[in-house]
């Protein structure tokens, strides 16, 4: 997470959470000149498009006071999704198990992208499974990470 991205997480969470909904977690995409922050929620009960309409007004207006953002942006507001982003240590834990796509900063063992069972994570380092080899990645060096959803989704038992 970047550090405009952790400042924003820390400005927008109280209100979120005020709100009822989770702050699942912050991206700030900059194509070309007009930035993007996009901002992705979660509750138990699911995400409507009515749900992000009122965090998009109540967020729209702490960062029109705040003004961490010089000059003109798009703010967009979402669930985070089956295919989630993975942005933060603990986020990681239910997803043992599952499968994982996760780009490094920096590279291990000669490669940046990792896309494999995450078998165990403590905090500071992933441990991914690719081909029955296990890769252990550093937490502080993943660029981003993405929790892949299930195949078999709709073959519940019955």
């Amino acid at each position: 997470m970047s550090g405009k991205e952790s400042l924003l997480t820390q400005l927008l969470r109280p209100t979120v959470e005020d709100m009822g909904y989770v702050l699942w977690g912050i991206e700030l995409i900059s194509p070309g000149r007009r930035p993007t922050v996009r901002v992705y929620i979660d509750a138990d009960a699911g995400i409507s498009v009515d749900d992000c309409a009122q965090v998009s007004h109540q967020v729209s207006g702490v960062l029109d006071v705040e003004d961490p953002i010089k000059g003109e942006y798009t703010l967009e507001v979402s669930s985070p999704g089956v295919d989630r982003l993975l942005f933060e240590p603990a986020q990681y834990e239910p997803y043992v198990g599952e499968m994982v796509d996760i780009r490094l900063r920096l590279p291990v063992e000669g490669r940046r992208r990792f896309r494999g069972t995450l078998i165990g994570t403590d905090g500071e380092l992933l441990v991914v499974s690719i081909d029955e080899e296990a890769f252990s990645l550093p937490m502080r060096s993943v660029d981003r990470a993405r929790a892949l959803p299930r195949l078999d989704v709709g073959r519940g038992e019955k």
